[in-house]
């Protein structure tokens, strides 16, 4: 499984390897969600939200986003299609920072 800075800093996969950026995980290893959002970094802070499984860190993401863009969304499966996350790939084996 992957580490939740690798998760949150992938950017793609390449067969069962997860392409990580790995400027912003250095830059931003071990931030929680409200850090992620202060700094406005809405696709790794709704990642954090999905790995850590806190609804209340998906909505509030969801809230922050939604007032930024001026559209609301009115639900984190919404905010999922959006941003392209959907779960932690469980077979993914391999992460290649770039």
């Amino acid at each position: 499984m992957l580490k939740r800075e690798d998760f949150v800093f992938c950017i793609g996969y390449q067969g069962e390897a997860a392409v990580v950026d790995s400027a912003a995980r250095k830059r931003y290893k071990g931030c929680t969600v409200q850090q992620l959002l202060d700094d406005g970094l809405f696709r790794a802070a709704f990642s954090a939200a999905i790995y850590d499984g806190s609804e209340k860190d998906m909505k509030r993401v969801i809230d922050v986003y939604s007032k930024k863009i001026g559209i609301p969304i009115d639900d984190v499966e919404t905010m999922k299609r959006l941003l392209g996350i959907f779960s932690v790939p469980e077979d993914i084996s391999k992460v290649m920072a770039v």
